[in-house]
């Protein structure tokens, strides 16, 4: 067995294999399928500070080689997770994340900190895509000034490991990626979804009640190795790389690209069983090679 450990600032994982947000629950509905703590970390859904209903049906439609969703983060906010969830998934043998979402910085902050309280918790992922409310809509994490405002308010307020998760839509990923380090996230993971949109030709409507949605799944997966090369090339803080990763090959391709760990996501709802194949995947490829450590993979790319 090759050495599988990485460390996603002082987050140490047996294996680089994560869960994407939104794609796996709370890790319960999938321990039927496989050996949850086999997996390095689990993202749980995104978390808000107060119940979401998420938008109206329908919310999800198939594309060519991938998805479009606009659930719109629906859960039954951060109050809920502690007092139901939380006890249910502590004892599990893996690394359980937060994905914390919000409207306003300060939302942001409040369930940062709910969440520090937890000691099984040990690392949040926030989710700089959600729109901000305060500044007509636009997404937190498409301005540098934006970005680096709810990074550095969370920060102040969250001790443990701080994860920021980056939208692809923008015009440079870097920029936004120096502006959340220098505010003293500990590392990034990108990509977020795409903005997309599916029309139903007989019906001349959108399929999505929101008409856009975020765009996963295989099809993503050139731009994601894209940013996550560049972002590689950009910052000193650790990357998780993710978008199209649905199989071990792609995940090696996402280390070599510069990432110390990936999540898997949209692979989920086709073979729950996927991230457990992907963690043998890359130790029956680390063996082959006869490599020892998957971190010599991290970045490993030969131009």
């Amino acid at each position: 067995m090759a050495d599988l450990n990485v460390n996603i600032g002082a987050l140490s994982l047996k294996n680089p294999v994560m869960t994407a947000s939104g794609t796996f629950g709370y890790g319960e509905e999938f321990a039927d399928f496989i050996d949850l703590s086999r997996l390095g970390g689990i993202i749980v859904k995104g978390t808000t500070l107060h119940h979401r209903e998420g938008n109206p049906y329908p919310r999800m439609a198939e594309t060519p080689a991938g998805m479009l969703n606009a659930v719109g983060l629906q859960n039954k906010g951060v109050d809920y997770f502690i007092e139901h969830i939380y006890p249910r998934i502590k004892e599990i043998d893996t690394h359980f994340l937060v994905n914390v979402s919000g409207a306003s910085v300060e939302d942001y902050v409040a369930t940062a900190e709910k969440i520090a309280a937890l000691d099984r918790i040990p690392a949040i992922e926030l989710n700089i895509s959600c729109p901000n409310v305060k500044e007509g809509g636009m997404a937190f994490g498409t301005s540098c000034q934006s970005a680096a405002a709810v990074v550095r308010a969370v920060r102040a307020a969250y001790p443990k490991t701080l994860i920021v998760k980056l939208s692809p839509n923008v015009t440079d990923i870097t920029e936004i990626a120096r502006a959340v380090e220098a505010e003293g996230a500990d590392a990034v993971s990108l990509i977020n979804t795409l903005l997309g949109m599916a029309i139903d030709a007989q019906r001349r409507r959108p399929v999505l009640s929101t008409v856009t949605g975020g765009l996963s799944g295989a099809c993503v997966k050139p731009i994601a190795l894209r940013m996550v090369w560049q972002t590689y090339h950009a910052v000193k803080i650790p990357i998780v790389g993710l978008g199209g990763i649905m199989n071990a090959t792609d995940a090696i391709e996402f280390l070599l690209a510069g990432a110390s760990a990936i999540e898997v996501g949209t692979a989920n709802f086709i073979d729950p069983q996927i991230s457990e194949k992907i963690v043998d995947g890359i130790n029956e490829y680390l063996e082959k090679n006869h490599i020892a450590s998957v971190k010599e993979l991290i970045g490993g790319l030969m131009l």
